[in-house]
């Protein structure tokens, strides 16, 4: 609740305030402002602030219309609310001018910085509102079509026709479609989704990439060593099989296994460092 102080001042409805459900806290802001950090000052603060929570409210209702829930937007009208009472300074004149661009401010930022399902750059989020009102204002004119063209909604904006389209393509990538999404093919009335129509790694490619790295190291290898090597990696043998294949011992065999590895290693790599 508020103190008597800041009740009795908002119970007046001066002439000068913009909008009905303005309090008029004067009186206690300009006792905030002589106030040092401390539990007289945070009291003070969050009573100032409720009896502005009504304003920050009718401000984020406004919002309503772009996605996103209307309980949320208040929360980040409340913040901005809070941020315009923590910065105002009594002496530069009345706080509701000042507090209604900082909350409408941090709404718009909200939007910006965490509705953008795509990452589109600022100056393109400029000419997507810009086009979006356009568009609005164009339809909602006596005879105005329902889409307006590139040249009507450049020629209203005084934006250029490139302008225009960049515009209309940010409006799409306000939203992302899921990869769930159903999707029609032309003359055909089973859906599928976007997923399915997304290509997928091929890791013959990486087959590919590493038989083309490793075959100068091979060729250099002696023919044992080669022979070794394809007996254990394409013919699946086991070292003690090839081990008797070449009249050797086992742990033989896996010393030059490891050793060749390791030189057509080398070679595969020594073009990429």
């Amino acid at each position: 609740m508020l103190t008597h102080r800041t009740h009795t001042a908002s119970r007046r409805r001066p002439s000068h305030r913009l909008h009905d459900d303005s309090p008029d806290t004067t009186e206690a802001f300009a006792h905030l402002a002589g106030l040092d950090e401390g539990r007289e000052r945070d009291v003070l603060r969050e009573e100032v602030v409720e009896a502005w929570l009504p304003v920050a409210h009718r401000i984020a209702v406004r919002f309503h219309n772009k996605g996103e829930n209307v309980e949320d937007l208040r929360q980040v009208a409340a913040m901005g609310l809070l941020k315009a009472v923590n910065n105002y300074d009594p002496r530069r004149g009345r706080f509701e001018p000042y507090a209604v661009p900082t909350i409408r401010g941090e709404l718009r930022r909200h939007f910006r910085d965490h509705m953008w399902d795509v990452h589109v750059p600022r100056r393109v989020q400029d000419l997507r509102n810009k086009v979006r009102l356009a568009r609005r204002d164009l339809a909602q004119r006596p005879g105005g079509s329902s889409e307006p063209s590139v040249t009507a909604i450049a020629t209203h904006t005084q934006l250029t026709e490139d302008e225009v389209r960049d515009g209309l393509k940010a409006i799409d990538g306000f939203s992302a479609l899921s990869l769930d999404a159903g999707l029609l093919t032309s003359g055909d009335d089973d859906a599928f989704s976007l997923a399915d129509a997304l290509g997928a790694s091929d890791e013959s490619y990486d087959v590919i990439t590493d038989r083309e790295a490793a075959k100068a190291g091979l060729e250099h290898l002696p023919e044992r060593e080669r022979s070794i090597l394809y007996l254990r990696f394409f013919e699946d043998m086991t070292q003690s099989r090839i081990a008797e294949h070449f009249g050797i011992s086992q742990m033989h065999v896996s010393r030059l296994i490891q050793t060749s590895c390791q030189r057509v290693r080398e070679e595969a790599t020594r073009d990429w460092e």
